[in-house]
């Protein structure tokens, strides 16, 4: 078929063509930046914890005014917990993942530091690499003897300051520190006091992701005890079938020994982790009811381009069947036509498209577009062109020869 009857029959429907061509150019640019940002929170939600998600459960408690023996307490309630049929391992910790709690701190390497080199999440409870399931990668867990009150440290400081306390940290954190090193033995410094890395999980998330995905698992886990005065979250470790019932009577064990005491939140841990994405799940899904509007839109508005021009053209169609053009070289016209226009639409949508990236990189720090969705925004608009053209082309197709005799 020769372009230059198309280029021709185009230059005569100049402003018809030019808002086809930026219909498809933007739907284009919208089309590759919303793929791209759904692949972006699809990645997010699948973030890796660090921990047995599908086993484990959490009960939030909450006291009525301060408990003078809430170690005594505590240690009845872990123990009461642990007796519960299919309960593997429980434990009172400061946070749980995914939870939006923030309880952080400031790393140096080095006392004399004026600025922190990063901030890192802490994370307190006796048994908790063993309760959340870590996977230690290298050094070993806290030994009995390591673990330490934490109403005690948080009255005497020195307590800390007279001895070297032990920390386990992520490996993206070790590297982040020390690249290229081991990170057993060193030492982090909270203002003049350090600690020493004894262990290293291979990931442990923040409970709260404010500082951005890239510090998600700037994590560490410190050893000290915790009562129900200054923590509220235990987290009992479980097989996964076995994580309803193990609920349930976690609560009612909890409520036997303190009826007084408020329940305020029993869930899993992959109820948790769900609630903590929904804004991601329901952006994706807003992106996704975009793509698929502006989709029907531009196969809608090829539709009625294209059946308008057969409606215009019948006598020049048959015109050329009179002339000998078979069925096939009209539909195929059509589709050239089509394809030419949608082709200038794209290139002008990727261009847009980069412009639209950098402006989100430059006010909302998005990443630099890949070039892949580029063609993939491409091919489904070449597609969508081909397949709303077909029907109009069709028509056209069947325009007997006898129209060219009859007046217009």
């Amino acid at each position: 078929m020769e372009f230059g009857p198309i280029l021709s029959t185009l230059r005569r429907h100049k402003i018809t063509a030019f808002l086809l061509v930026a219909e498809i150019a933007l739907t284009c640019a919208i089309i590759c930046n919303a793929v791209f940002l759904i692949s972006q929170r699809m990645e997010r939600m699948k973030m890796p914890s660090g921990v047995a998600e599908h086993q484990l459960v959490m009960v939030q408690v909450a006291n009525i005014g301060k408990q003078p023996d809430a170690k005594a307490r505590t240690e009845a309630d872990l123990a009461a917990l642990r007796r519960i049929p299919g309960v593997k391992q429980a434990s009172l910790v400061s946070q749980v993942p995914f939870t939006n709690s923030s309880s952080n701190t400031s790393i140096r390497l080095d006392p004399k530091q004026k600025l922190p080199t990063l901030n890192a999440t802490q994370y307190f409870g006796q048994d908790l690499i063993k309760t959340f399931g870590a996977q230690l990668v290298a050094g070993r867990d806290f030994r009995p003897d390591e673990y330490m009150d934490y109403d005690a440290v948080m009255h005497n400081v020195d307590l800390v300051r007279n001895r070297t306390p032990s920390v386990i940290i992520t490996s993206e954190l070790a590297e982040r520190l020390w690249p290229g090193e081991s990170a057993l033995g060193k030492r982090l410094y909270f203002a003049d006091i350090g600690v020493r890395v004894i262990g290293v999980v291979k990931a442990l998330i923040r409970p709260s992701l404010f500082l951005g995905d890239d510090a998600a698992q700037w994590s560490m886990v410190f050893p000290l005890r915790m009562n129900t005065d200054n923590a509220n979250r235990y987290v009992l470790r479980t097989d996964p079938q076995a994580r309803q019932r193990v609920l349930a009577a976690a609560v009612a064990t909890l409520r036997k020994l303190d009826p007084h005491r408020i329940i305020r939140k029993k869930r899993t841990l992959d109820e948790i982790r769900s609630d903590f994405f929904r804004n991601d799940r329901a952006m994706a899904g807003t992106l996704l009811g975009v793509i698929i509007a502006l989709l029907t839109v531009t196969a809608l508005g090829i539709v009625g381009l294209a059946s308008f021009w057969v409606a215009q053209r019948r006598r020049t169609i048959g015109v050329r069947r009179a002339l000998g053009a078979t069925r096939s070289n009209i539909l195929r016209y059509f589709q050239t036509e089509n394809f030419v226009l949608a082709t200038i639409g794209i290139v002008l949508g990727m261009t847009l498209a980069w412009g639209i990236n950098l402006f989100l990189m430059q006010h909302y720090e998005l990443p630099r577009l890949p070039w892949f969705y580029l063609p993939i925004g491409a091919v489904a608009l070449w597609l969508i062109g081909q397949l709303a053209v077909l029907g109009p082309a069709l028509r056209a197709s069947n325009v007997p020869p006898v129209v060219a005799t009859r007046s217009v």
